[in-house]
């Protein structure tokens, strides 16, 4: 009569040969193989290890347990008391690890897994969609969520471990916070003015000549919005109201009531009623993009995979 354990063929035990790759066996997993060879010498053919190695693998496993698992036989071995007891159990610690295996190597393919995401506001009109739209198609199984937000906000939420991947602004050589900063591109700038402006069929524009503007801004200090750069180097804007968003931003200058910066990532979805003339070189404010993820961490498949499409699509916008 077979025994109880026997394989069928339907259902193939986790211990029958060829099931696993040399090299990557559990103690558990070579006890078994063991056990249904009876026999070290034909566990060792077919796991790939030599016959000494299964031996002192076995041994372990039997000074692990305080009991010998196999008698040892002049032709072969034979699961002792102990060994039968342990026999049901280690199957099933060979079945989860072979469960475990096949879901590494679902997240190893990006056949399952998840991506966190999170970006400043204008790094979302082109150049996370962009990167998304390659990342669904090739991936479509991974889950993604996003965030949105200031980049110090982005960056403490990677620091909280509530985001794989961050992209965020500075003026630095590297965004300020404990992260791994992957440098995507320098972003140009565009002064945004109404269409009927002086200045508006200019291939480029300097800041003196727009000395006398009304500013439009995310807030009353220039110092702290895009025009520090300008402001460090000794330009005084004359601010105007105080508008954060990059809609309203646009519905203010397109009625005249003032002039902004807009980054060239933000260029694509600017309102036709707008004229965006570049800023000379020597007045662009520095902008550095990048991505930013958690440092001492090792980045998941995802994350990386994800990396590598940030850097192709900035590669296609950087001026």
């Amino acid at each position: 009569m077979p025994s109880s354990h026997s394989p069928s063929p339907h259902n193939p035990s986790p211990y029958s040969p060829g099931s696993y790759s040399p090299g990557s066996h559990s103690l558990y997993e070579v006890f078994l193989r063991v056990a249904r060879l009876a026999s070290f010498t034909a566990a060792a053919r077919s796991l790939g290890y030599t016959q000494s190695a299964i031996s002192r693998q076995i041994q372990t496993l039997e000074e692990e347990w305080g009991a010998p698992l196999f008698d040892r036989l002049p032709r072969g071995v034979r699961l002792t008391e102990a060994g039968r007891i342990l026999l049901p159990h280690a199957e099933a610690v060979g079945e989860r690890l072979r469960t475990a295996r096949a879901e590494l190597d679902a997240l190893r393919s990006l056949e399952t897994g998840r991506l966190r995401i999170g970006a400043f506001a204008t790094a979302d009109a082109a150049l996370i969609p962009r990167a998304l739209a390659a990342f669904r198609a090739r991936h479509p199984a991974v889950t993604v969520t996003r965030a949105e937000g200031l980049s110090t906000r982005l960056l403490a939420l990677l620091s909280a471990g509530e985001l794989d991947v961050a992209v965020v602004a500075g003026a630095s050589d590297r965004p300020p916070g404990d992260c791994v900063a992957h440098h995507l591109l320098d972003e140009r700038m565009y002064v945004a003015l109404p269409l009927g402006h002086r200045l508006a069929g200019l291939t480029d524009v300097r800041l003196a000549e727009l000395a006398d503007e009304e500013w439009l801004a995310a807030g009353p200090d220039p110092a702290e919005t895009l025009l520090r750069s300008a402001v460090a180097d000794g330009f005084r804007p004359r601010m105007g109201f105080a508008v954060a968003d990059w809609v309203a931003k646009q519905g203010f200058v397109a009625a005249g009531l003032g002039v902004t910066l807009i980054p060239a990532l933000a260029a694509s979805s600017a309102r036709p009623d707008l004229a965006l003339v570049p800023l000379h070189p020597e007045d662009t404010p520095c902008r550095r993009v990048y991505a930013a993820t958690p440092r001492g961490l090792a980045p998941s498949p995802a994350a990386e995979a994800f990396l590598t499409l940030l850097r192709e699509v900035a590669d296609g916008l950087a001026p």
